[in-house]
């Protein structure tokens, strides 16, 4: 593995001059370009995997076909990948370097200064990455970007985003939902679902990135991240209502949120533009949308075996009545006889009135 530091020259060309980020997937780097100068770029590191030569092998070229084909993407709110290249057993991804706060800096400075953001202004990155994530679905195969959050948004000048980081796409192939990402991660929790967990081994559609969208707003109108899938699939209503949080959020907007939110796939908007007509447009909103999974759960469990729950409850009441007649007729009869030598006895009645008062005898 190629050992990186400020100075370090990549390919002849780009000089390394500070590291901007790091985690699990690999480390970004802002780069010098030596041939266009006065270029700035991000050079991205991708973790190497460990396994056989085979498998190296195998994920270095599936690596060069999505780096190609992120190569191939422009869109305004996406930075443009120009070079894609392997130097020591790392892969690296040489893309636009984006310059500005990212919305959860942007999130914290309201903050910290006992403020929320205004909603309509979130409305309006809202739109742009909505967007931008269309246009990522849109291709063939659909390109799935599988880590949307607030820290990978960048606010450039005019009140524009950039959605960055693409460190965990994913060219979604139906035929076979165990593709591999370029970085082979899952996510940031608070802002990943629950079918995401399970990394290349589970299945995700764009619905993943809806979620994540869903996530991402919640934050960005509340001041605080959601409740991750997994507490929420653990505990029945364990997401607080964005309007609790902060009454200035419009009932359509919370609703629109939720329901990107829904832990099960099928509940989620299908698309990002029908995610965009639930907040802004005027398709119908839920009512009664998805805050926690158990007791959803628990209702639909009792729907789904509603025969078998009344046929055990006629069980448990004819087992409860047979039992009942059983000690019945079990139990000696009480009928009492008075035998000649025996003395009955009766209640002693308690004389009140005058009479009570008047000597024994007279």
């Amino acid at each position: 593995m190629r050992n990186l530091e400020p100075d370090v020259v990549l390919r002849d060309r780009y000089r390394l001059v500070e590291l901007v980020g790091q985690g699990g997937a690999g480390a970004v780097w802002r780069a010098d370009d030596l041939r266009l100068a006065g270029r700035i770029t991000a050079v991205k590191a991708i973790l190497p995997d460990v396994g056989s030569a085979a498998d190296r092998a195998d994920r270095q070229a599936q690596f060069h076909r999505e780096a190609s084909m992120l190569a191939r993407l422009d869109h305004p709110a996406l930075p443009k990948v120009s070079d894609y290249f392997e130097d020591d057993g790392t892969d690296f991804l040489v893309m636009d370097y984006v310059d500005g706060p990212d919305l959860r800096q942007v999130v914290d400075a309201a903050l910290a200064a006992g403020e929320l953001l205004d909603v309509e202004r979130v409305l309006g990155w809202a739109d742009q990455l909505l967007d931008a994530v269309a246009y990522l679905h849109a291709q063939s195969p659909p390109v799935l970007h599988r880590d949307i959050k607030p820290a990978n948004i960048k606010l450039v000048a005019g009140e524009r985003i950039k959605l960055v980081d693409f460190g965990l796409v994913k060219a979604m192939d139906p035929a076979d939902p165990r593709t591999l990402t370029v970085a082979r991660g899952v996510g940031s929790l608070p802002y990943t679902p629950l079918e995401q967990y399970a990394g290349d081994t589970g299945h995700t559609d764009v619905r993943a990135d809806l979620y994540a969208v869903g996530a991402t707003l919640y934050h960005l109108v509340t001041g605080r991240p959601p409740d991750t899938a997994q507490d929420r699939f653990l505990l029945p209503n364990a997401l607080t209502r964005p309007r609790r949080l902060n009454p200035d959020v419009p009932s359509r907007v919370e609703s629109a949120i939720l329901t990107a939110m829904a832990l099960h796939p099928e509940r989620r908007p299908p698309t990002a533009q029908a995610l965009r007509a639930l907040l802004v447009g005027d398709a119908p909103v839920l009512g009664n949308v998805e805050l926690g999974t158990a007791g959803l759960a628990w209702r639909q469990a009792i729907w789904d075996n509603a025969g078998l729950i009344a046929l055990v409850s006629l069980l448990v009441l004819l087992t409860v009545v047979a039992t009942w007649q059983a000690t019945a007729a079990s139990a000696p009869a009480a009928t009492p006889t008075a035998s000649a030598g025996s003395t009955a006895t009766a209640p002693i009645a308690t004389p009140t009135g005058p009479a009570a008062a008047a000597p024994a005898g007279n």
